[in-house]
Order: structure tokens, then sequence, then C-alpha cells
């Protein structure tokens, strides 16, 4: 059960997750599990989409999935959902992690606090690509245009 009416503002630091390659948690900081109000060991083990909120749109993950396999650095908005029903939005910076030997063996999500105008841009077109369920009904892999616009013109400070 969520509650859609309270959310946690996320006051700032940087929240970090490691998971294996298919998604199941390694590793948190002390920052993600204050927020996501989880116990560690709920969390490592499990699969990260636990904390996956039913107002994202499903083909935003896949989007990160597909980037992740071309070796590109990913990033998005998030609106992750806490064990307590309640939930924070959160910028999401997806990258690579690799052994001494140079073999991917994971993802490292580091998470920080949204822009505000950027995340009520964010919210208004996810619900209008839930909504209309466009990710199922088109089979879209890619976040719409305004989006990718929002997201390309902030991914030049990260590569």
């Amino acid at each position: 059960m969520y509650n859609n009416e309270e959310e946690v503002l996320f006051q700032g630091g940087v929240m970090i997750t490691e998971t294996d390659l298919k998604g199941r948690i390694t590793y948190v900081n002390r920052k993600f599990v204050d927020m996501s109000a989880y116990e560690k060991s709920e969390l490592v083990g499990n699969v990260h989409s636990i904390m996956r909120h039913p107002d994202m749109p499903r083909c935003l993950f896949k989007n990160m999935w597909e980037t992740l396999k071309t070796g590109e650095t990913w990033k998005g908005y998030v609106k992750n959902l806490r064990k307590d029903g309640k939930y924070y939005w959160v910028v999401v910076y997806v990258s690579h992690k690799y052994d001494d030997m140079g073999t991917l063996v994971g993802y490292i999500a580091a998470r920080k606090v949204p822009e505000h105008d950027t995340l009520e841009a964010i919210k208004k077109e996810y619900g209008e690509m839930l909504d209309a369920e466009q990710c199922i009904q088109d089979n879209e892999m890619m976040p719409t245009p305004t989006i990718q616009n929002i997201i390309g013109a902030e991914m030049g400070a990260v590569r």
C-alpha cells in the first residue's frame, strides 16, 4: 500500500547503491537506507525494483537498461516508493562498475536532489505517459522528446 499524498523531501547529500548485473542490490549507503525506510538487511540481496513507485512509466526503466547495455551512463528522474508507503523524488545517475580485470560486474547509482522546475516538468510528462499508457501501447523504449531534451541538456555535464 502506498500513500501518494505523503512526499518525503530528500534534503541533500548523495544516496548510493550498487547492484549486480541483474539489478540485485549489493551495497547501500546510510543515506539510502534512511530515505527508503527499509533496513539494510531488507535491501541487500533484493532487486532494486522493490522501490519502484507505480507512478513511474515502465519504459523509462527499459530505456535505462538499453542505455547501460551500450556502455553509456544513464540519468533519469525517479519517484521511489518507501517501505512506509511514502515517496520521494531523486535524479539518478547510473554507471558501470568493473572489477580489477576490467570485467563489468554491476552498476553504481548515485542519487541527488532534483531541481524543482525540472521536476515539475518531469512530473507532468510522466503523468501524460501513464495516462496514455504510451509505454505499453506504443512499445516505446525511449522517453518522450520533452524528457530527452531535459535530460540531454543536463547530461552534458556528466559525460
